[in-house]
């Protein structure tokens, strides 16, 4: 469900950033163009940028500046300073800004530093994933303990995963988190087989038949080599995005704040313990 939701969102997102830059001046724009692209891989320096231009009165830096404090990226999740500039962007016609005031129902006055004075924002604190707090048998141990009429799907999904250069052991960590090798597993979300795939993903995959074995398995590997070759390698980026749809990994600069997808994540880290892939650029 998360991964629908999230699709259906990506496309007024992008649609509304390309709006609320046509207002900026073309310095800002400049500015802002630079600090996006910093977001993902060093989101504090990108909140430093946006600081920058919130102070020259740049309504999208404000409005992205808030997001970086409402959800701890780069810098510490502060929801009255979120709100604030949400605020205050809000009151020049933010759309974005006006949207996500009315979601946090949070009001505040409060400002950062940055934005007040030329000094750099203060930095988030370390990430919380941690995969000690998630038990259990690590994936070796899940594939001594199959049944007798599942253990052939191992092969297979090593197999499939080794043709299109991904690690077999993630893609059968993906398999364990997300189906337990059932291939008639059917989620409330009608998320279907063994790579547990969602009407719209295998359309997009070209899988016929979800609750065929070799089907769903093409599809769900071709689906993680994509968000491989995306998110640049990073396993808890990829992670998170097939859970949640790449839609909401893009929204929240990393893994979304649900608690469905943080433990989803452990989960996979739990039985592949890597922070990165191969990738290829795209």
């Amino acid at each position: 469900m998360l991964r629908t939701l999230a699709c259906l969102l990506l496309l007024s997102i992008n649609t509304a950033v390309a709006v609320e830059l046509a207002g900026e001046a073309p310095k800002q724009q400049i500015l802002l163009s630079k600090a996006g692209k910093l977001e993902r891989n060093n989101p504090w320096q990108a909140a430093n940028l946006y600081c920058q231009g919130a102070r020259n009165g740049s309504t999208e830096a404000q409005y992205r500046l808030a997001m970086l404090f409402a959800f701890g990226q780069g810098v510490p999740e502060d929801r009255e300073i979120a709100a604030s500039l949400l605020a205050i962007a809000a009151q020049q016609g933010h759309q974005e800004a006006m949207n996500m005031l009315e979601t946090i129902r949070y009001s505040s006055d409060k400002m950062p530093d940055c934005v007040l004075t030329n000094v750099s924002p203060p930095h988030a604190p370390q990430p919380v994933i941690t995969v000690a707090k998630i038990g259990g048998k690590s994936l070796d141990g899940v594939i001594a303990t199959l049944p007798k009429d599942r253990k052939w799907l191992v092969d297979l999904i090593k197999k499939i995963a080794t043709w299109h250069n991904v690690d077999p052991q993630f893609a059968l960590s993906i398999v364990t988190v997300e189906s337990a090798f059932k291939t008639t597993a059917r989620s409330s979300a009608n998320a279907m087989g063994l790579m547990q795939l969602i009407p719209a993903t295998a359309e997009r995959f070209n899988v016929k038949d979800a609750f065929d074995a070799s089907q769903n398995v093409k599809g769900g590997v071709r689906y993680l080599r994509w968000l491989l070759d995306r998110y640049h390698g990073e396993i808890e980026l990829v992670a998170a995005a097939y859970n949640a749809g790449e839609g909401a990994v893009d929204k929240y600069k990393g893994i979304p704040p649900y608690k469905e997808t943080q433990n989803y994540v452990a989960k996979v880290l739990h039985h592949y313990p890597h922070k990165n892939h191969v990738f290829s650029k795209i």
